[in-house]
């Protein structure tokens, strides 16, 4: 039987020592990590071998035990890696001419079936937000055979400037990309192309741009797709296409947001596309290392960060091809190896905890979705999960960030343990963006295992809130998934040693407890935490 949820007791915590986390170990590594010799650290690349040997040595030392296959740190995740060959086109027609699209600069195209794709002449329809379910099927009673779906980013409250049934500015798993691309599958579409806005979106053009040059991976087997193509189209690209259908896009908005929107041809607008799609079989490889229990040690708390990057593709203006990721993630790896030291610093805690570093995140989720469906301790036995995946390296904060908050108890724990840290929590100042399904927790939490997921706050105690903002939206705007992701030695790590001390302090506590976190009244997943044994 599940206990009552887990509250912390602040002034207990406030009487305690600090938490052992220091700013100073977790820069060395992220210095390691995003240093050229690791190239970027992409799954099956040259940086993978390098990143799991330094994981690996950095976890033994740290007191921990191999927790992956046959007695290893490593657990094997086989994938897919997909590249489009050079030479590939993608061209629209409308307004009686052809308009060829420079990939990168106009439009991405992703091509879903190994071989040649070739296309020619597939007309063009305009699917709202590409939605179906909550009273929207934007496909309802449309033959999309043999057609492309035209779709707005985010979802129909996005805005709305009130909500019509999701979540509010909030947004909800349907209005993410993959969603869009699964329902117009179903719904028999050839392809997808999404309209590209800063906001709706949540990234510029520059990450969008420049990721068309990124390789895609899959889960093995490798499995033929009804989708033939995908695509983003940039915003003048959208509007030119619009215009010569008599149309624009603040009117379509509008009319997509009514649950009674249906697809509606974009004139006599058709598409074109050729290339082809390569595909190489890889293993890469979760590292996770366990400290047992000393009374309860089947039963897990798990902390975990992604460890990859993206790799040496792409090259910059400047011609650098190795995407470092130092922020996105060697700093949260780096923070995993921290609180993995803190833990095994001090008493052997009641329950196991186990330290995982996933792989190919950016690639969707793969090494954690991998690792929840084989999991090296029972998912009915992980108390809960907590994430570290922080979005931006920034001084000392007065607050810490929740990410997707109003879903479980651990909520409640984070704010007793960042009360006891001199700290407030706050909701993420753009839930728009969806991090909630973005990052590792997510294959957990859509499993059943409460998940914890927030970051260093942005509320500086030197500059206060408008220079954080400054600072985050600097990094959105020019070097997230860039190769100028780079290690600055100015960085203090500050804020991050922050949210490190209270991931260890929620962390600490729960696996010295016999209480279990729980879903709040109503959350989609609580039955599915309730089902287990």
């Amino acid at each position: 039987m599940r206990t009552l949820p887990l509250l912390l007791a602040a002034a207990t915590l406030i009487a305690a020592a600090p938490p052992p986390i220091s700013a100073a170990r977790i820069k060395a590594d992220v210095a390691t990590l995003a240093s050229d010799a690791f190239a970027g650290r992409g799954p099956g690349e040259d940086g993978e071998l390098r990143t799991l040997a330094f994981l690996e040595k950095a976890m033994a030392a740290a007191g921990l035990r191999p927790a992956g296959d046959n007695g290893t740190w490593r657990q094997a995740v086989p994938l897919v890696r997909l590249d489009r060959l050079p030479g590939a086109t993608l061209a629209l027609n409308f307004g009686g001419k052809a308009h060829p699209l420079v990939l990168g600069r106009d439009a991405t195209l992703a091509l879903k079936n190994v071989g040649r794709t070739q296309v020619q002449a597939l007309p063009l329809v305009f699917a709202g937000f590409g939605i179906v379910g909550q009273g929207y099927d934007a496909y309802r009673g449309v033959d999309m055979k043999g057609k492309i779906a035209v779709v707005l980013a985010n979802d129909p409250d996005f805005e709305a400037g009130q909500d019509l049934g999701f979540e509010g500015r909030r947004l909800v798993f349907a209005g993410r990309i993959g969603a869009k691309f699964e329902a117009a599958t179903r719904a028999g579409a050839a392809g997808v192309l999404v309209i590209h806005e800063d906001a709706a979106a949540s990234y510029p053009w520059l990450q969008v741009g420049s990721g068309d040059a990124l390789p895609a991976m899959v889960p093995q087997p490798l499995k033929p797709s009804a989708l033939q193509l995908s695509g983003w189209l940039s915003g003048a690209v959208a509007a030119d296409l619009l215009k010569s259908a008599g149309l624009d896009l603040a009117t379509l908005k509008a009319r997509a947001r009514a649950p009674g929107f249906t697809a509606v041809p974009l004139g006599d607008a058709t598409l074109a596309a050729d290339g082809s799609l390569a595909a190489m079989a890889i293993t890469s490889h979760n590292v996770v290392g366990i400290l047992p229990g000393a009374s309860r040690l089947a039963e897990v708390v798990l902390y975990g960060a992604h460890w990859d990057a993206n790799g040496r593709n792409g090259p910059d203006a400047t011609g650098d091809t190795i995407r470092n990721g130092a922020i996105d993630n060697a700093t949260g790896t780096a923070e995993l190896l921290e609180v993995a030291r803190a833990f095994a610093a001090g008493p052997r805690p009641a329950r196991s905890v186990v330290f995982a570093a996933w792989t190919a995140e950016e690639k969707g989720l793969i090494g954690a979705e991998h690792y929840a469906a084989n999991p090296a301790r029972p998912l009915s036995q992980t108390v809960a999960v907590i994430n570290l995946d922080p979005h931006v390296v920034l001084p000392a904060a007065r607050n810490l960030e929740l990410v997707g908050g109003g879903r479980t108890t651990l909520e409640t724990d984070l704010r007793s343990a960042a009360a006891s840290l001199g700290l407030t929590v706050t909701d993420e100042p753009n839930p728009e963006a969806g991090w909630y399904f973005r990052s590792d927790h997510y294959p957990f939490a859509r499993r059943g295992v409460p998940a914890l997921s927030f970051r260093a706050g942005r509320d500086l105690v030197d500059g206060g809130t408008a220079k954080g903002d400054a600072l985050v939206n600097a990094y959105n705007q020019n070097r997230y998934h860039q190769p100028n992701d780079q290690f600055d030695p100015a960085w203090t790590f500050a804020g991050t040693a922050q949210e490190a001390s209270a991931a260890f302090l929620v962390g600490h506590t729960l696996a010295n407890g016999t209480a279990w976190p729980l879903w709040n009244p109503g959350n989609e997943y609580a039955p599915l935490r309730a089902a287990k044994p």
